[in-house]
C-alpha cells in the first residue's frame, strides 16, 4: 500500500514507467543466485577473445610505451572539467595510443597464475573486460582519417572506414557542435555476453559501471595530456550502432566523448 501510494505520488502509473524499476529489482543479488562454478567460468573464458578480431583490416602498430602522465593525480582530477568549448588540433599516435592505453590497456598478466586473462588498467567485474573501444578522426599525424579499433591486446588500431565522418557522426548526437569542435571522438561498446554468462542481469549493471571507469581514465589521461575532453550521453543509438557496424544488442555502443583543445571557456 505504501510501496503504491509512493509510485503514485511519482507519477509511475504504467507499467512502461516502471521498466527501470523492474529491471533494479530484478538485477539485485540475492542468496538464492547460482553463478557458474570457478571451472565452468574459466572454460567459458578460455574460449572467449579478449579483444575483437579484425583481420581484414588495415593494421596501424602502437607504440609499445606510453608517454608519461607528469601531472599528479590529484591535479588531474582537480583539473578535469568538462570542456563545453573546444577546437580540433593535432594529436601524435603517441598521445593518442596513450590515452586508450591508460584507459583500459593491459598493464600486468595472471595466466601465469591461473587466470585466463590479463588485467588491465580499470576494475572489471570477474576480470572479463566486457568493451572495445574505437575511435573517428582527422587529426592524428601519421594516421589516415578514418574510424579505428583500439586492440589493447595486440597494440594495435585497425581501420574500418577510410576518411572522417565528422559530418555524420555530427547528426547522430543530441548536440552536434560538440563532435563538430573536436579533434577525435570515441566510442565506449559493450560486449554483453563476456559479462552476463557470469553475473545474468547483474552484469548488466556491471558493465555500465565499467564504462564509466573506463570514461574516467580517459578523462584523466586526456587533461594531464594539456587536451580537453567532454563525455556524451545523448546520442541515437541505432545511428551510432549502424555506424560502428554493430548490431545494437549483442554488441552496442553505451558511451561517448571526444577530445581536443580545450579553450577554457565555461558554459553552464
Amino acid at each position: 500500500m505504501i510501496a503504491d501510494k509512493w509510485q503514485e505520488s511519482l507519477g509511475l502509473t504504467t507499467a512502461e514507467d516502471k521498466v527501470w524499476e523492474l529491471y533494479h529489482e530484478n538485477s539485485k543479488v540475492t542468496r538464492y543466485n547460482n553463478f557458474p562454478s570457478d571451472e565452468t567460468l574459466t572454460a567459458q573464458m578460455r574460449l572467449m577473445a579478449e579483444s575483437i578480431a579484425l583481420p581484414s583490416y588495415p593494421a596501424f602498430e602502437l607504440p609499445k610505451s606510453l608517454l608519461p602522465l607528469d601531472k599528479p593525480i590529484g591535479e588531474a582530477m582537480l583539473a578535469r572539467s568538462s570542456a563545453r568549448a573546444m577546437a580540433p588540433c593535432d594529436l601524435t599516435l603517441e598521445q593518442t595510443a596513450s590515452i586508450f592505453g591508460h584507459a583500459y590497456g593491459i598493464t600486468r598478466d595472471q595466466r601465469s597464475m591461473g587466470f585466463p586473462r590479463p588485467f588491465r588498467a580499470c576494475p572489471s567485474a570477474g576480470g572479463l573486460y566486457p568493451l572495445e573501444l574505437y575511435f573517428d578522426t582527422e587529426h592524428v599525424i601519421g594516421l589516415p582519417a578514418g574510424l579505428y579499433h583500439f586492440n589493447p591486446e595486440k597494440l594495435r588500431l585497425q581501420q574500418l572506414y577510410c576518411g572522417g565522418r565528422k559530418d555524420v557522426l555530427a547528426k547522430a548526437v543530441v548536440q552536434p557542435s560538440a563532435v563538430e569542435a573536436s579533434a577525435l571522438v570515441y566510442f565506449i561498446t559493450a560486449v554483453f555476453d563476456r559479462t552476463i554468462f557470469k553475473y545474468g542481469d547483474r552484469g548488466y549493471r556491471f558493465v555500465h559501471i565499467e564504462a564509466g571507469h573506463v570514461a574516467q581514465n580517459i578523462n584523466l589521461a586526456a587533461t594531464a595530456l594539456g587536451l580537453g575532453c567532454l563525455n556524451i550521453g545523448g546520442f541515437y543509438d541505432r545511428e551510432i550502432d549502424e555506424l560502428l557496424g554493430l548490431d545494437g544488442l549483442s554488441h552496442s555502443t553505451i558511451y561517448m566523448g571526444v577530445i581536443g583543445q580545450s579553450s577554457k571557456t565555461t558554459t553552464p
